[in-house]
């Protein structure tokens, strides 16, 4: 006899697979998967080497959490097309949930650089740093639209990129480098949304990548033409030109209670 078609006991097939036999037991309860055989005098199910492909076919797909009534509907039908097109599927969800989890590991570090920028940070410090280029979801706002209008702004755009939560994106202002030098320090003209791995598309506000200015504010909203002017002063005396927008992002939101505590990041791009 060709060692493949020995029979095996249900404990020696589960333990060559690791699973429990309760499992084999349930499959052949619900017409899943069938012993080979029977044994005539004790009734105790047996199995042969040839239906290890099979098995370890259904224990992939739970794996991939496909529904017992799928996996019965593809046995009853089991072909090389049945098979690619259910791996297709599970191939693309699977795509779908690297994605996402990529972009909570990015968001997830944006958090901790900033809780490491909190830690040792000198708020009183304007610095330079480099910055890649990044696509920018924007929302057009202006002084005549209310907060709540804002939100409701924010919430569509969340809602056309499907992005499930909120930690999925980092979210901030912008205000352009021409209404702050001319005094229109309230001028806020968009709203943005950074969502990691997000592909551009046109339409999308695209930040140049290259040399910015960063600088930070804690407290009130009422001194920041004040830290704005100190930023002006800084880029005048380094010869630096200051163009485009400011880009104003919270840091420390998930960790105050009070507002005076709210620190926020500045960064401008640079020439020079």
């Amino acid at each position: 006899m060709n060692k493949k078609d020995k029979l095996l006991t249900i404990g020696q097939f589960a333990a060559m697979h690791g699973i429990n036999k309760k499992t084999l037991m349930w499959y052949d309860e619900i017409g899943l998967f069938k012993p080979a055989a029977i044994h005539p005098e004790n009734g105790y199910r047996c199995y042969n080497y040839h239906q290890s492909p099979v098995l370890e076919t259904i224990l992939l797909l739970r794996e991939l959490d496909v529904s017992i009534h799928d996996i019965q509907q593809f046995m009853k039908n089991r072909s090389a097309g049945s098979l690619k097109c259910l791996l297709d599927e599970k191939i693309a969800d699977l795509d779908r949930q690297m994605t996402h989890l990529q972009a909570i590991r990015t968001t997830l570090c944006t958090h901790r650089q900033n809780m490491d920028t909190l830690l040792t940070m000198d708020l009183s410090r304007i610095s330079i740093i480099e910055r890649e280029t990044r696509c920018l979801v924007t929302v057009e706002i202006s002084k005549d639209i209310s907060f709540e209008e804002e939100v409701e702004l924010i919430t569509a755009e969340t809602e056309k990129y499907h992005l499930g939560r909120l930690h999925d994106a980092s979210y901030g202002s912008m205000i352009s480098v021409s209404s702050l030098q001319s005094g229109n320090f309230d001028d806020y003209s968009r709203l943005f949304i950074e969502m990691p791995f997000l592909t551009c598309k046109t339409g999308m506000h695209i930040t140049p990548g290259g040399k910015y200015l960063r600088a930070f504010h804690k407290g009130s909203w009422d001194l920041m033409p004040k830290r704005y002017q100190e930023i002006f002063d800084y880029a005048k005396e380094h010869n630096l030109v200051l163009y485009e927008f400011s880009y104003e992002v919270g840091i420390n939101e998930n960790v105050i209670d009070r507002i005076e505590d709210y620190i926020v990041q500045i960064e401008i791009p640079v020439l020079g």
